[in-house]
């Protein structure tokens, strides 16, 4: 059997373990969070490194995109360097590939017509490929990253603005502690008062990585839109009592949880019968083909 394990700087609330068969292949696909306790997934990393398939780097990224400028967060370098032998992934090989994919087949599809909405998308640094897949298809866009990352109430309507955002603020912004930055921890479960209220009330359509979406969301969200990755059924159960009319997750759903990015990547490593370092954008397409993974849609009313 294959295992592929999530270590998480998040809270351990949201930890899940699941045992899948995949290509033939029996998978089980674990999240374990430490608490925001950065120290604590260093040491985990380590100690299941050689031992494990692959690794996820959970609740952190290594780096954040604008455009093909890449920049590379201090604390995500700090995670990823304690595996060595075992292969470890931050999600980015699906946020370009998967997330981007979701977005256009949700618009062939005809389930989406992104071109009649208004969408809200958290932090395009952070979803680099959906962020383009949007602007390509004519949405109308706000990015969030200063509300979201910075807490700045300055919204972004270009591509081309929050790459030159990036290019003065992106060196400064990875050497910051991350906890700073995105919720780690208690903080991943905690309520917080809104904030930004204006814009969930603009848009049509929210996107983004979930724990941005929840951090300020107020409670009515009626008729809205959902477009992101990790829900437990906790969150899905939250949504539909804001009044949520839509949950899309550009992940499955896999024994009731809908797991991040990183894990997915990290079975799509495990999967891929050839070195970690060899593996190509048009890999991750064949085996997501090959896998028939489809995102999930709930609709609520």
């Amino acid at each position: 059997m294959k295992r592929v394990v999530s270590v998480s700087i998040g809270s351990s609330e949201r930890n899940h373990a699941v045992e899948i068969n995949v290509l033939g292949e029996q998978v089980r696909i674990e999240r374990i969070g430490t608490d925001g306790d950065m120290e604590k997934a260093i040491l985990l990393i380590k100690e299941l490194d050689g031992k494990v398939d692959a690794l996820g780097m959970g609740g952190i990224d290594l780096h954040i995109w604008a455009g093909s400028k890449r920049y590379t967060l201090r604390d995500g370098k700090r995670i990823f360097r304690a595996a060595t032998s075992t292969p470890i992934v931050d999600g980015t090989g699906l946020k370009n590939t998967l997330e981007r994919r979701v977005v256009y087949q949700l618009q062939e599809d005809g389930l989406v017509d992104f071109r009649r909405q208004k969408v809200l998308l958290t932090c395009g640094l952070d979803r680099f490929g959906m962020a383009e897949a949007l602007t390509d298809l004519g949405a109308d866009l706000v990015l969030g990253d200063l509300m979201f990352a910075l807490g700045l109430g300055i919204p972004i309507r270009t591509l081309k603005t929050l790459h030159r955002v990036a290019a003065v603020l992106a060196p400064l912004i990875v050497q910051l502690p991350f906890e700073l930055l995105y919720p780690t921890g208690e903080k991943q479960v905690k309520e917080h008062k809104p904030k930004f209220v204006k814009w969930y009330e603009w848009a049509d359509i929210i996107a983004g990585d979930y724990l941005f979406i929840k951090r300020y969301m107020p409670d009515d969200l009626g008729g809205k839109t959902i477009l992101t990755n990790t829900v437990t059924p906790k969150d899905v159960e939250d949504l539909r009592k804001r009044g949520v009319s839509r949950l899309i997750t550009t992940t499955p759903e896999l024994s009731g949880r809908s797991f991040g990015t990183n894990v997915m990547e990290g079975l799509l490593v495990a999967l891929a019968g050839k070195p970690y370092a060899e593996l190509t954008p048009a890999d991750y397409q064949e085996l997501l083909d090959k896998i028939g993974f489809k995102p999930r849609l709930e609709q609520f009313v």
